[in-house]
């Protein structure tokens, strides 16, 4: 009886996390058959999950309407630089948060771990200020300032080095490695998994980036996909056909990135909780 029960309870496990995958990739799946759908039937009631007219003309109107190439490789470049930036600066404070010893290092842990509870848009105001008296506006350099640095990925990277035996950096001190060595050596090594996972993360976060770059820049050459989409919309109508198609493009890079890092994120997430 009792196999029974645990056979039925997983079952019905199974059942409730196949809905929940449903869930979550139904408006993929939408949005997907969306772009191959004409204006009238994407706005048509009832809806229809699949396009009953088949159409290549919101990719074509992407494509000639709006330079979605400079824009798509904006967001590639922007993304990409913030996360080696991100993957840098995390690797480094981790580090030092998690093996040497200084005064107040838990106090500032603890400032820098609270402000992952602060909206970007709080203080979205005074870093534009700050940004502007530096002559950063409509510049690469302005659009990617706010995401040099993560306060989630130091406490990943602090979590992941925290779990590195001191021993092995004690050996290496002792044949006479520099601590720079060690980092490049012993730390990092041993913490590829979480800088694969925080890989996925910052670039995920920095692909998706809107408001920012939207009033960072003035120059439609320095548009990024999310923003450039935008010329799809005016005071009262919005082209869904074109957004769809150019969302369902967007979308491309992401999934390459994940299908890229995917065995290291579960690993990585998994062992950040080894030691707090």
């Amino acid at each position: 009886m009792k196999k029974k029960t645990r056979k039925r309870a997983t079952n019905w496990y199974h059942i409730l996390l196949m809905l929940g995958v449903i869930m979550m990739l139904f408006p993929f799946l939408w949005m997907l058959l969306s772009s191959f759908k004409t204006e009238q039937e994407i706005l048509a009631v009832p809806p229809s999950i699949f396009p009953r007219d088949f159409t290549w003309n919101n990719f074509v109107s992407v494509t000639t309407r709006i330079p979605i190439f400079r824009y798509f490789l904006n967001s590639v470049l922007v993304s990409t630089v913030s996360t080696i930036f991100v993957l840098i600066t995390s690797a480094f404070a981790g580090t030092v948060f998690a093996k040497y010893d200084f005064p107040f290092r838990n106090t500032l842990f603890m400032i820098i771990l609270g402000t992952t509870m602060i909206p970007f848009e709080c203080y979205m105001i005074p870093f534009y200020l700050m940004v502007s008296k530096a002559g950063f506006i409509n510049s690469y350099t302005g659009i990617i300032a706010p995401l040099v640095v993560s306060s989630f990925g130091i406490f990943l990277m602090r979590q992941q080095v925290g779990s590195v035996p001191n021993e092995l950096m004690d050996a290496a001190r002792i044949d006479g490695c520099s601590e720079f060595g060690i980092f490049l050596n012993v730390v990092l090594p041993l913490t590829k998994s979480a800088l694969a996972a925080l890989a996925i993360f910052s670039f995920m976060f920095g692909w998706a980036f809107f408001v920012w770059p939207l009033i960072i820049t003035n120059s439609s050459d320095l548009f990024v996909l999310e923003v450039g989409l935008t010329m799809f919309q005016n005071s009262y109508t919005v082209e869904y056909g074109p957004v769809m198609a150019g969302t369902a493009i967007s979308v491309v890079p992401l999934i390459i990135v994940f299908m890229f890092f995917r065995r290291h994120i579960i690993s990585g997430m998994a062992m950040s909780g080894i030691k707090g």
